[in-house]
Order: C-alpha cells, then sequence, then structure tokens
C-alpha cells in the first residue's frame, strides 16, 4: 500500500530504496541488489573507491529507507534493497575481486541475511532506517569476517 502523502522527496527516497528500480525485480528482488553490488565490486578494481562506494551507500541507505518505508505503508517493504545492496558491498570490503571471493561473499552475505544472526535480530525489530539497514549491515560484517577468517586459513595451510 503506497502512502497516499506522496512528496517529490519521498518518492526520491523510495527510487533510492529500491535501488532506482531493482527493487521492484519479482522473483528476489534483494538478491537482485546483491548481483548487482557483487557487480559493483567485479568493477571497481580500485579498493578507495570501492570502499567510498560502500561508505556512500551505507549513508543513502540510512537516510532514505524510512521515507522508503512510509512511501510503501509496509514496514521493510520488499522492494526497499538499497539495505541490500549496502550489505553486500559491506562483505566485499578489504578484499580484491576474485571470482572464490565473489560467490562465496554473495552466498555467505544471503546466509546471514536470512539467519538474522545477533545482533541482526534485535536490530532488525527497530523502526525505520535502523531496523532497515541495521541487521544488512550486521550480515555484511559477519560475512566479511567469515570470508576473512577463511582466507587467513587457507594461507596458514597452504604454508
Amino acid at each position: 500500500m503506497i502512502d497516499k502523502q506522496v512528496t517529490p522527496v519521498t518518492r526520491l527516497c523510495a527510487g533510492i530504496g529500491s535501488l532506482f528500480g531493482v527493487g521492484h525485480t519479482p522473483l528476489m528482488p534483494g538478491s537482485a541488489a546483491c548481483l548487482a553490488a557483487a557487480g559493483a565490486f567485479f568493477l571497481l578494481k580500485d579498493s578507495l573507491a570501492f570502499s567510498v562506494l560502500t561508505a556512500v551507500s551505507l549513508v543513502l541507505a540510512y537516510l532514505v529507507s524510512g521515507a522508503a518505508e512510509r512511501f510503501y505503508g509496509k514496514k521493510d517493504d520488499k522492494h526497499i534493497v538499497i539495505d541490500d545492496f549496502s550489505g553486500q558491498l559491506v562483505t566485499y570490503l578489504g578484499f580484491a575481486f576474485t571470482p572464490q571471493i565473489l560467490v562465496s561473499g554473495f552466498f555467505l552475505f544471503r546466509m546471514f541475511d536470512m539467519l538474522k544472526v545477533p545482533p541482526a535480530d534485535r536490530l532488525e525489530g527497530l523502526g525505520g532506517s535502523r531496523g532497515i539497514v541495521g541487521d544488512d549491515v550486521v550480515a555484511g560484517i559477519w560475512a566479511n569476517l567469515i570470508l576473512h577468517l577463511s582466507f587467513f586459513l587457507v594461507r596458514c595451510f597452504k604454508g
């Protein structure tokens, strides 16, 4: 149910929150946003540029998600996917692109996003942007930590 009191700012927030329409993908819009983030990871070879994109995405996600939620009239509406995009970007922070990182990071993030590992489970219950974005940031952090740990252990055992 779209809010009847739509302003241009609310409409803009909904557009950004849906990642410019990615959130309107008929099947698995959150996964589609994660694929867009994986594409950004593939394309941006410069770690500084990727870090800036991640930071900007997180700030935008926080700024627009609450208004986008009001626009759609439903708590954490499925069309709001900038949080998934941002969380997926967090997963890839500190890594150079490799196909292994791309694929394993994608699946780790999606798993942690679905499982709501603490403190994501508590953050999800918060209202507005804090709840919408918070659980995805935590999922991204968990996925990032597991990736770093896994690749560290692989390097240790390879000798």
